[in-house]
């Protein structure tokens, strides 16, 4: 049986919107590959980012993915010195023409530097609000609800889990963790399945002496478990724009090795053809190497 990888492209900024996507939609086209593309769908207010300076391993993450060169200085000054461009209202023809070529769409966030600084400091209502607006924007654009979110900066709680089963999502990949299952948190278990990310993304990898870019194609790889579904999300900005050629070499070895890609929504209806055999799982905050703060993970088993 062949290793099953889904890929999940998370789009955090206008710039990566009309650059990266098409970028690498036509690389995946090429390589008989397919992914989820979850969208920013409201202000890119990146350039607010420099507020996590205070968190643990912010620095070092700047020094070694090369933030500058990845994002561009434009993208660095969005909500701050140049006005916050609105994702969604530039970039709807990108978008659609995604889901058009048959790849996967869902939601990233509506704001993703609120969504990923602030989460824990909104109340319910802001939550649903937040999410709503991102529902909104995403239907007005594809015509249609969108069936799974993943969540900016892998940033989830209690509240955001509600929102989510408030809506009726299919499914959700807001966590780092070893197999799909059904979140419990605050000592209550949701309905939404989640589909949490189980490898290393390239940015938390890059820049770091043990992972130079000519290996870091081949470490992945080995990095496959031939016995259970492998979730990778990757970056609009990162794999389609400023390290699109170690994600080439990426689809090239898979391919080559014979990586069976998969799409999310199909591998989530057919674990939920059984709901009883799926687990229920704490998920919790924690530290990841190589990304600072802390994100949703499932916990140990």
């Amino acid at each position: 049986m062949p290793v099953r990888l889904a890929l999940k492209v998370d789009v955090d900024t206008d710039r990566g919107t009309r650059v990266g996507v098409p970028n690498l939609a036509s690389d995946l086209r090429e390589f008989g590959a397919t992914a989820c593309f979850l969208f920013s769908l409201g202000p890119d207010q990146t350039g607010r980012a420099i507020t996590r300076v205070l968190r643990p391993g912010f620095f070092s993450k700047v020094s070694r993915t090369s933030v500058l060169q990845i994002y561009g200085v434009r993208t660095l000054l969005n909500g701050t010195l140049l006005p916050a461009p609105h994702v969604g209202r530039r970039n709807a023809p990108v978008m659609r023409a995604v889901h058009e070529a048959g790849f996967e769409v869902g939601i990233h966030c509506n704001n993703h530097y609120r969504w990923q600084d602030y989460l824990e400091r909104m109340d319910l209502a802001q939550t649903r609000a937040e999410f709503s607006a991102a529902r909104e924007e995403f239907a007005r654009i594809f015509g249609f609800e969108a069936r799974t979110a993943g969540a900016a900066g892998w940033q989830s709680n209690a509240r955001s889990r509600e929102v989510y089963d408030e809506a009726g999502l299919l499914y959700s990949s807001d966590t780092r963790g070893r197999a799909p299952f059904f979140p419990v948190v605050e000592g209550r278990r949701f309905r939404t399945l989640e589909v949490p990310s189980t490898l290393p993304t390239l940015d938390e990898l890059m820049g770091r002496p043990e992972y130079p870019d000519a290996s870091l194609a081949g470490h992945l790889l080995g990095l496959l478990d031939p016995a259970s579904l492998n979730v990778f999300t990757i970056h609009a900005e990162i794999e389609g724009m400023g390290r699109r050629a170690v994600f080439r070499e990426f689809l090239a070895l898979c391919r080559k090795t014979g990586v069976s890609f998969v799409r999310l929504e199909d591998e989530a209806r057919a674990i939920l053809e059984d709901p009883a055999r799926v687990p229920a799982q704490p998920q919790v905050m924690a530290p990841i190497d190589g990304r600072s703060g802390r994100v949703a993970t499932q916990a140990a088993a």
